[in-house]
């Protein structure tokens, strides 16, 4: 255990040297080393799979799922798409340095704010080998060294992985300690690095719930985090009934197993009786199951009455939950009870109600008359992303590349004392 936690503040102290000099480097070197990065990816193809082989032989025989083995594969597919996200970041602006709000003070000094890395960012995760990559290409871009802790069961591949860009980082006189894989498996080096606030400045966790709420609860160092993602949409009386039925269906049947898909379903009293069972069987064609309240289940045959339990849920499969309520108020006081500040819709043509809703609900993407789905940092713009942010210290939403700095004073003076 000793060695151990020396081994590992050892990667802390390195990381954080690391990112000392990652503060100078220029837009075109960090570019040009992403680039190298997916040609060394390309090039290492044969070498990153065969050790993703003994990670999928590994989890068959633990018995993992099909969709735990999917998610573990470095597919041809899969490779292709990490350099292609190499590349998109390499593309992306660079915010490092970036100057704003540049003012000019009764006293003549000119006082600014410029983008600064973060410095050491901690990343904790499971299954997906390729958010090694990804977070990876980020961080090297928002100039921050990263130490990532993968789960277990991607250990060849995160270390295969890690190797072949510590090796393109030296071949650009880039510092390799500024990407680093905990190399073992053991639990308790989650802990010990929790515990590095020294040198390492932000912890971001990426997993299911238990996951985070244990980084959560174990860091000293600060954390962002979602729990989980309970997406509502409420379906105004003033809403266009043609445009809401293919929003509402994409948001719950598209990929009904990730965070932004949609878990709650609000339905205004006034359009119900005639909005419930036109959707219901729209439902049925999508095999979308409904868990309702005492009215919907007056309204529609095929919702099933919902358990205490149920409402909050983060389903993650083809069921969702359907209540019908008396108006906006009733929808923000269920949304404020049960949703978890990820994504919340509203599908209106009413310009007050839209407005009012906009700024009364707290979530890190409040939209309308669209799918839950596009809360996504590709698809807000942002490229990349390293994971979404539920918690409002200092980032809220998907997390991209301006996300991934801060801002410091600057301050121009020619001689100005204070008095």
């Amino acid at each position: 255990m000793i060695d151990l936690e020396k081994d590992i503040q050892d990667m802390a102290i390195r990381g954080r040297k690391a990112a000392r000099t990652l503060v100078g480097l220029s837009t075109k070197a960090k570019n040009k080393a992403l680039l190298s990065m997916a040609s060394g990816i390309n090039e290492k193809r044969d070498f990153i799979q065969m050790e993703n082989a003994k990670d999928l032989k590994a989890g068959e025989k633990k018995g993992l799922s099909s969709a735990m083995l999917d998610r573990l594969e470095l597919s041809d597919k899969v490779i292709d798409s990490m350099m292609k996200g190499l590349s998109e970041v390499a593309a992306l602006p660079d915010p490092v340095g970036e100057i704003e709000k540049m003012v000019k003070r009764p006293n003549g000094l000119m006082v600014g704010r410029m983008r600064i890395p973060l410095g050491v960012i901690g990343m904790i995760y499971e299954s997906r080998p390729n958010v090694t990559v990804d977070a990876a290409a980020l961080c090297l871009k928002a100039g921050n060294a990263i130490i990532l802790r993968g789960g277990s069961e991607a250990i060849h591949s995160n270390r295969a992985l890690a190797s072949v860009l510590q090796e393109v980082l030296e071949g650009e006189g880039i510092a390799a300690d500024a990407i680093q894989v905990i190399p073992v498996t053991d639990r308790e080096a989650v802990n010990i690095m929790l515990r590095q606030e020294e040198y390492i400045d932000l912890i971001i966790p990426r997993g299911g719930e238990g996951l985070i709420r244990f980084v959560a609860e174990t860091s000293r160092i600060p954390v962002l985090k979602h729990y989980k993602g309970v997406c509502h949409i409420y379906v105004d009386s003033d809403a266009d009934l043609e445009l809401a039925t293919p929003v509402i269906v994409n948001s719950k049947a598209q990929r009904p197993g990730v965070c932004n898909a949609l878990e709650g379903l609000l339905i205004h009293k006034d359009i119900a009786e005639h909005y419930l069972p036109q959707l219901a069987g729209e439902f049925k064609k999508h095999n979308i199951r409904m868990l309702g309240c005492e009215r919907s289940v007056q309204i529609v045959s095929d919702i099933t009455a919902a358990r205490d339990e149920d409402w909050g849920t983060e389903f993650l499969n083809l069921s969702l939950c359907v209540k019908v309520v008396e108006d906006m108020e009733e929808a923000f006081s269920y949304i404020e009870e049960y949703g978890s500040q990820h994504t919340e819709i509203i599908l209106s043509e009413n310009y007050s109600n839209v407005q009012r809703f906009l700024k009364e609900v707290d979530a890190s993407a409040v939209m309308v008359n669209a799918s839950t789905r596009f809360n996504d940092g590709g698809e807000l713009g942002l490229g990349v992303e390293i994971g979404i942010s539920t918690t409002k210290l200092h980032a809220y939403g998907p997390m991209g590349l301006e996300e991934l700095t801060t801002r410091k004073f600057i301050v121009y003076g020619q001689g100005q004392v204070r008095t």
